[in-house]
């Protein structure tokens, strides 16, 4: 018989059509009922159990391989932040060189992770279900040996109930029954024997390649939590060497008081006013004579006074001056026409004798036949501070030209400022100044609040208008103001 192939002969291939065949018909014979199927009943539990174990690995495989894909994609990702990081950080500030090893060592970290989860978990699932292909043909095929060995049978029963019984054909179906039950029953036993076995192994595979994972990521993030806290504490240091060598930051206010507040700096090239050449609390320094809670209204025509000129520091009393023990009194040029200008020589006795002075002054003012020229008198006679110690009154009454004055100011105002430079608020109580803005300074609620280099007070233009402080007041930085009044 010529040969068909490699290997393949016309007879074998006849031979496995014939086979082919056979078992379709047995097949068919089988569901119409007219054949009986040889039954194992635990075996098709084995196989059930096969097929759920062999879908149930594929999933895993599938899942395990994504879950690298991913692991892997947060690789790069945290390569690409770190690098980042690297190209933001400059040269001059601290802690680069850590950086940049912090980021090596993640890289380092993060390949290694990556490579045995593939040693330890992803080549071990291959493994184990390498295995399924093999036994998968093998149920196959123990299938079709089983259909043979039935057809075997169903040929040698037919043959033994024929009316016309030929021996030899008996023979030869008994042959081919034996063989054929011979070859399935071996394959029978093998399965029946490797599947219960192989479904048991699946309990100890999960746990195994599970435990890996778990510990391989535990390990991971272990190493990894440590590099995180060593960035941390660079950036950490980062951000307090930069806040005290650049400048200080200002703490965020509570809810009742400005916290740490510190006075902005003024535009460049702007005169700068020292908090220190002011007074303490920012105590008004009077321009004028005039009394606490009024006082006397200063004449036209007199000239101003500074507050340099009205009351001196300790510190600018010269040492042979015999008043040092109290203040400093500077008497006015003009000479008046009372006898109160001869107060002159007993200022300095100190301030219970200038009230003295002030009072008799005072009575002496009663014989002007004009009050308005007589309180311009007086005022201009007293010393600024017998002026701030006593109320001025005339014919008993206290004067109330400056009351009236001071009725359209806020309550506790102290003195006027105008902004000298624009100042942009950054804190919703401070002020928005423009250059040109006059602001009325007020006190403030508490004055523990009041941090140094800082007023509180309201504009003007916004007092006039609305005559209210909730909304209008605010802090200002007083270096950015001159004082006008």
């Amino acid at each position: 018989m010529a040969e068909m192939g490699k290997g393949v002969t016309a007879g074998k291939i006849a031979s496995n059509m014939q086979k082919k065949l056979t078992r379709a018909q047995e097949k068919v014979l089988q569901k119409l009922g007219k054949a009986d199927e040889t039954k194992d009943e635990q075996f098709e539990q084995c196989v059930q159990n096969f097929n759920k174990q062999l879908f149930e690995g594929s999933k895993l495989q599938k899942d395990l391989r994504t879950y690298l894909a991913a692991v892997k994609a947060m690789h790069e990702a945290s390569k690409k932040l770190t690098e980042c990081l690297q190209e933001v950080y400059e040269p001059d500030w601290p802690g680069r060189d850590d950086t940049n090893k912090i980021a090596e060592n993640s890289d380092l970290l993060w390949t290694d992770f990556h490579q045995k989860l593939v040693d330890q978990a992803l080549l071990t699932m291959d493994t184990y279900l390498g295995q399924f292909p093999d036994i998968k043909s093998r149920i196959a095929k123990r299938g079709r040996k089983l259909v043979d060995y039935d057809s075997a049978r169903h040929h040698y029963e037919s043959l033994q109930t024929a009316k016309k019984k030929d021996e030899t054909k008996i023979a030869k179906a008994e042959e081919e029954l034996v063989k054929a039950q011979k070859v399935f029953e071996e394959m029978n036993i093998d399965l029946q024997e490797e599947l219960p076995s192989l479904w048991n192994s699946r309990v100890g595979f999960y746990v195994n390649t599970f435990q890996s994972i778990a510990g391989l990521e535990e390990n991971f993030h272990k190493e990894m939590s440590k590099l995180n806290q060593n960035m941390n504490d660079v950036l950490v240091n980062l951000d307090k060497v930069h806040a005290t060598s650049t400048y200080p930051v200002k703490a965020q206010p509570s809810d009742s008081t400005k916290a740490n507040k510190a006075p902005s700096s003024p535009p460049d090239g702007a005169p700068i006013t020292s908090p220190e050449t002011k007074a303490v609390n920012h105590e008004p320094e009077p321009s004028t004579l005039e009394a606490p809670g009024g006082g006397i209204p200063k004449s036209p025509s007199q000239p101003e006074k500074t507050p340099s000129s009205s009351v001196q520091s300790m510190d600018q009393v010269p040492a042979d001056n015999p008043s040092n023990s109290a203040f400093v009194v500077d008497w006015p040029d003009q000479t008046t026409e009372t006898e109160i200008s001869q107060s002159t020589e007993a200022a300095p006795a100190g301030a219970e004798a200038a009230g003295k002075e002030a009072v008799a002054g005072a009575e002496a003012a009663k014989t002007e036949t004009d009050s308005g020229s007589a309180s311009v008198r007086l005022q201009s006679s007293l010393p600024a501070v017998v002026v701030e110690t006593f109320p001025a009154t005339v014919n008993g009454t206290v004067e109330s030209g400056a009351s009236s004055e001071r009725a359209d100011m806020p309550p506790g105002f102290l003195f006027k400022v105008q902004a000298m430079h624009d100042y942009a608020a950054t804190d919703a109580d401070e002020l928005q100044l423009k250059a040109g803005d006059v602001v009325l300074v007020i006190p403030f609620d508490n004055p523990e609040e009041q941090d140094e280099g800082w007023l509180m007070g309201v504009k003007e233009s916004d007092w006039l208008q609305h005559k209210e402080l909730d909304q209008s007041r605010g802090v200002f930085p007083e270096n950015f103001t001159e004082r006008v009044q």
